[in-house]
């Protein structure tokens, strides 16, 4: 039996330990297989942030705190947030395609699921909302 270099091994768990620096920033995202790409922007620009702290979504009705952790091929995420009003939370991923755009899997506890693209963009000049709460839907007035 060989024995690995402890180095080696140390130097591979510190690897998966931080995000890869080609998918570390914000992305716009462009397209999805599953919900209308037209209504993407409609409470401001689709955008996924992936820096490991205080990240973001945003896209159609969706607002949410994500947390990304390393994988070996990219990124996988859970995040929680609202639909409208309504809570919602989920899983996802995302790697680095090779055509230097993004691609994601967004999934919904107990619901849809779906594929997106997404093209590395600029951090928003206005911070991204934070998810309403659904007693904020009573309390809106018409």
């Amino acid at each position: 039996m060989t024995r690995r270099p402890r180095r080696r091994i140390v130097d591979a768990i510190m690897a998966i330990d931080e995000l890869p620096e080609d998918l570390y920033g914000w992305w716009r995202i462009t397209e999805t297989s599953q919900w209308v790409n037209d209504r993407l922007d409609v409470v401001g620009p689709a955008l996924i942030s992936i820096t490991g702290h205080g990240d973001r979504l945003r896209m159609h009705c969706l607002l949410a705190r994500v947390s990304v952790r390393p994988t070996r091929s990219g990124a996988s995420f859970t995040w929680e947030g609202a639909w409208e009003y309504d809570p919602m939370s989920g899983t996802g991923s995302v790697k680095l395609g090779k055509d230097g755009k993004l691609q994601g899997k967004l999934r919904i506890q107990d619901g849809d699921d779906s594929t997106f693209i997404a093209e590395k963009t600029t951090e928003p000049a206005e911070p991204i909302a934070d998810p309403p709460s659904y007693r904020d839907k009573w309390r809106r007035r018409w």
